[in-house]
């Protein structure tokens, strides 16, 4: 991706979960809404349950102070209260105490959002109930409309659920009025008759009718949501990452419930201008899509899939990594030892070599697409991402290339010459690039920097790199600067010829303190334990 804007913070754990029925039930529920639209419902659940707190408390505060002070209230209602005052106090104080119980419930996240949402419905009939004892305290509600009702047509937008349970929900909260009134004609409390109950709780019991009407809108969204995120075998979830050339989302194959990460290309992007070049562009992502299929090295991110979509978005299904880029990795902890930046290279190198034995040039190599992950005991262990730009080199067959001809490809602060000028490319201008990642691993800054994309151009074109030890914390060795700014030369023969033989270059650089797995554990476990961070 030409840009890559995080939607979730590099060290916010989004944890892979594989098979079980618990997997399912989150994934999915009776009515059908995905699990992300359950949970944002289940966030609003647990705002709504602090504003009820809020309001019950001021009513507590209103009861026991403002009613105490002489003439703010009529002597009658005064009397009234003082007389059940420890009912008053019992009802609303053990509304507060459940709307912050179902508050704190709401942030667990151990629960899944169903097991929220239906306890929201007992939720409903539990206040329903308390605001119906309090109205017939005195004798109805005073504006002839209760809040019941209010209610009602509150919690069925916020709590998508079945229109049965919100049917049920919203009669058995429409029928505490009068359930109220009974109360209190056990406590010895003269009622209104019978008839002006029935007449007081009409609306309540409209607004009840309504009610699964209002669900019903809200789960047909839900499911026309979820209908709209499958890709193929797969259920789009959560959004991990979003840039110039797409989005990519976490997703669950629907049979296998394997986690997995899928990138959406829209067509656009590619510059399909009519449905002529669409076809033809669909054409060039299946031809390329099975080349980068065919890549088996450890070290590139595996594709299990890929697809167009009904409205024409390309989408490639990958393996879902638990880790961060290097992007994020530099940024967030700083430049890295010499040692650790040849560990790291000589694993990209590993990727890019077998695609270049293949004739298959990455073209957009940067640090956001090297993922540093966890693997099962492996740390540091490098995935390069997105060959969804890849190119047949000069000389190899191929009857069209994804992209369109001419076109500017690339990141711009990892653009070798080559590519700025719109030459022809081979697996030279990936060293390039490699060499632009290189100089932000060891300095914590880019190659050239400039105020506009132009002028960085312009500079990866005419000027001269200054060696990265003029910006690096650490000593960097005289042998691993020179490879470096030999990766960085204008003119692609001046630079090693493949990855095979950079990876022999960087083999051959002494460090004073050489970076092995057991530093890369302990690096793991000491900033980022227990878990790592999921990213693509």
């Amino acid at each position: 991706m030409a840009s890559n804007d995080r939607v979730r913070a590099p060290d916010r754990l989004l944890e892979t979960e594989t098979g079980g029925p618990s997997f399912l039930r989150k994934h999915g529920s009776p009515q059908g809404l995905p699990e992300d639209v359950l949970r944002e419902a289940s966030r609003r659940l647990g705002v709504l349950c602090l504003i009820s707190a809020s309001v019950w408390a001021a009513n507590l505060l209103l009861l026991n102070f403002v009613y105490a002070v002489p003439g703010t209230v009529s002597a009658d209602r005064v009397a009234s209260y003082w007389k059940w005052r420890t009912l008053y106090d019992l009802i609303i104080t053990t509304n507060i105490l459940v709307s912050l119980g179902l508050f704190w419930f709401t942030r667990r996240r151990r629960h899944g959002p169903q097991l929220v949402l239906d306890l929201a419905l007992v939720y409903e009939v539990f206040t329903a109930f308390s605001v119906g004892v309090l109205d017939y305290a005195e004798q109805g509600p005073t504006e002839g409309v209760s809040w019941i009702a209010v209610i009602i047509l509150l919690f069925a937008p916020m709590v998508p659920s079945t229109p049965r349970k919100t049917l049920v929900a919203a009669l058995l909260a429409a029928s505490m009025g009068p359930v109220g009134a009974l109360i209190w004609k056990g406590l010895g409390v003269e009622p209104l008759g019978a008839r002006q109950i029935l007449l007081l709780s009409i609306p309540n019991y409209l607004c009840a009718a309504m009610a699964p009407v209002v669900s019903h809108i809200i789960t047909r969204l839900g499911r026309e949501v979820r209908e709209a995120r499958e890709m193929g075998s797969y259920l789009l979830g959560d959004l991990i990452a979003r840039g110039g050339m797409g989005e990519v989302w976490q997703a669950t194959h629907r049979f296998l419930v394997r986690p997995a990460a899928i990138k959406l290309i829209k067509p656009d992007v590619l510059g399909a201008g009519n449905q002529e070049h669409a076809d033809l562009l669909v054409q060039r992502f299946r031809r390329e899509a099975r080349a980068a299929a065919a890549l088996h090295s450890s070290h590139t991110i595996q594709l299990y899939d890929f697809g167009v979509a009904r409205d024409g978005t390309f989408y490639y299904v990958m393996e879902l990594l638990n880790g961060m880029d290097l992007q994020t990795l530099v940024s967030r902890h700083g430049p890295l030892p010499p040692g650790r930046a040849i560990y790291l290279l000589q694993q990209v190198c590993e990727s890019l070599g077998e695609a270049h034995d293949r004739g298959l040039i990455h073209r957009d190599v940067k640090p956001a697409n090297i993922q540093v992950c966890r693997l099962g005991r492996d740390c540091d262990f490098v995935k390069v991402l997105d060959f969804g730009l890849v190119k047949r080199a000069p000389g190899e067959k191929s009857d069209v290339d994804l992209t369109t001809p001419n076109m500017l490809t690339g990141t711009p602060a990892y653009l070798s010459p080559e590519s700025a000028m719109g030459e022809p490319v081979d697996q030279r201008t990936d060293i390039y690039s490699l060499g632009c990642v290189a100089y932000w691993m060891l300095t914590g800054r880019q190659v050239f920097e400039a105020d506009g994309v132009l002028q960085i151009v312009a500079r990866h074109i005419q000027a001269v790199p200054e060696p990265p030890s003029r910006h690096s914390p650490s000593p960097i060795p005289h042998r691993l600067e020179e490879l470096v700014l030999a990766c960085l030369a204008k003119r692609p023969e001046e630079r090693p010829a493949n990855a095979w033989e950079l990876a022999d270059q960087l083999s051959r650089c002494e460090v004073d303190s050489p970076w092995t797995r057991e530093d890369a554990r302990q690096w793991w476990h000491t900033r980022l334990n227990p878990e790592p961070a999921v990213t693509l």
